[in-house]
C-alpha cells in the first residue's frame, strides 16, 4: 500500500532524528539520511557496507536553492535543472563549505538532484520545512541490484534498526539509476557522462549546447560507476540472440540450470523472463527481473544483449556492470573447468 502523508511525515521526522528511511525514487529506490548529519551519513555506509570513499547523491525538494549546497554554479547546471528536474538527473558540482564531506567521499564536489516521484517529493517537502536534502543511494546492500519496489527493500535488509521506515510508492516507473553528469570542471574539461541513464547525452547537449565527453581519468568519483556493480548473486553472463539458442542447448546437455532474461522467441530453460523489446520498458523492468532469476535457483543468468545503440546506453552499462568478471563462466559450465 502506497504511503500516505502520516507516513511520509512520520518518516520527515526520522530523518531529521538521525534514523535512516527507504523511499521510492522514480528510478530506484534510495536509503535516506540527512546529508547535513555525517553521523547519519555513516549510517548509510555501514549499513549498505558501502566503502567510505564512494559518494552519495543529495536529493533535494522541487524549488530548492542550488546554491545553498553548491559553489560555482555555472549557467549550464541552472539550465539543466530547469530542463529535467524534478526528473532522473544527477549534477556534479563544486561543493559548497557548509555541506559536509561525509556525502562526497572526502572530494571537493557533491552530487545532487531533484526527483519527480510524488512520495520523495512530499517527503522533501516535509524534511525540514522543504529545505533539507537528502543524501541517498539505492537501498540496497553495496554492489547489489538496486530495488525497485518496497519489498526489494524488506528482502534486502530484513530487519534492521538503522532503518526507520521504508515507504512504500509502488514501482519505480523508469528503473534504472539517474543518468549523472559531471559539470564540476567545466571550463577545462566540459560536461563529462560519468553514468548514462534515462535522460540522454543527446537531451543534455539540446539544452546547453555541449556534448557531454566519457569519463577521464581525473573525474570525480560517482555514484554507481565501480567496474562490478548492481549484480545479483547468482552470475551473469550477456550474449547476442543468435549464439543464445546454440549456447542454451549445450548448457542443457552439460546438465546445467538456467536463469533467462530475454525479449526475443528463446528454447524453454529452467526459468525465464522475457522483457519489452524496448529500452524504456526494459529498463523499467530489468532489475525486478535480475532479483526474481537469483531467486531461481539456477547456476547462471543468462541474458540476452540489448541492442548497441543509444538509445539503450543505459542499460547496457548496467548489465555490464552486473556480468563484470564473469567472462567464460558459460564456457567454464559447458566443459565443468573453473570459470574464473
Amino acid at each position: 500500500m502506497e504511503a500516505n502523508q502520516a507516513d511520509i511525515d512520520a518518516g520527515a521526522r526520522a530523518l531529521e532524528a538521525g534514523s535512516l528511511v527507504a523511499f521510492p525514487t522514480e528510478t530506484v529506490y534510495g536509503l535516506g539520511a540527512d546529508a547535513e548529519n555525517p553521523a547519519a551519513v555513516a549510517a548509510i555506509y555501514a549499513a549498505k557496507g558501502r566503502p567510505q570513499d564512494h559518494p552519495v547523491i543529495v536529493h533535494v525538494a522541487p524549488g530548492a536553492s542550488l546554491d545553498y549546497w553548491c559553489a560555482d554554479i555555472p549557467l549550464e547546471a541552472r539550465q539543466l535543472a530547469d530542463a529535467f528536474w524534478p526528473g532522473p538527473l544527477t549534477m556534479i558540482l563544486k561543493r559548497a563549505a557548509n555541506i559536509p564531506d561525509a556525502v562526497s567521499g572526502g572530494q571537493d564536489t557533491v552530487g545532487i538532484r531533484c526527483p519527480s516521484h510524488p512520495v520523495a517529493i512530499r517527503l522533501l517537502q516535509a524534511f525540514k520545512g522543504g529545505q533539507g536534502g537528502v543524501a541517498a543511494p539505492s537501498a540496497n546492500k553495496f554492489g547489489h541490484v538496486s530495488p525497485t519496489t518496497a519489498q526489494h527493500v524488506r528482502d534486502e535488509f530484513g530487519i534492521d534498526s538503522r532503518i526507520a521506515a521504508v515507504l512504500d510508492g509502488g514501482q519505480s516507473e523508469v528503473g534504472i539509476e539517474s543518468t549523472i553528469v559531471d559539470l564540476s570542471r567545466l571550463a577545462s574539461h566540459g560536461p563529462v557522462l560519468l553514468r548514462p541513464g534515462h535522460i540522454s547525452a543527446e537531451a543534455i547537449a539540446a539544452v546547453i549546447d555541449q556534448v557531454p565527453a566519457r569519463p577521464d581519468a581525473a573525474a570525480p568519483r560517482a555514484s554507481g560507476t565501480l567496474e562490478s556493480h548492481y549484480a545479483p548473486h547468482t552470475p551473469v553472463a550477456m550474449q547476442d540472440t543468435a549464439t543464445l539458442a546454440s549456447t542454451l542447448e549445450r548448457l542443457h546437455g552439460a546438465g546445467r540450470k538456467v536463469a533467462l532474461i530475454h525479449y526475443s522467441p528463446l528454447p524453454a530453460v529452467h526459468a525465464e523472463v522475457a522483457l519489452p523489446a524496448t529500452p524504456e520498458g526494459f529498463a523499467h523492468a530489468l532489475y525486478a527481473a535480475l532479483r526474481a532469476m537469483d531467486g531461481a535457483g539456477a547456476d547462471l543468468i543468462l541474458v540476452e544483449a540489448p541492442p548497441q545503440d543509444g538509445a539503450w546506453l543505459g542499460v547496457n552499462d548496467r548489465l555490464r556492470r552486473a556480468a563484470h568478471g564473469s567472462s567464460g563462466i558459460v564456457h567454464g559450465l559447458i566443459n565443468n573447468t573453473p570459470a574464473f
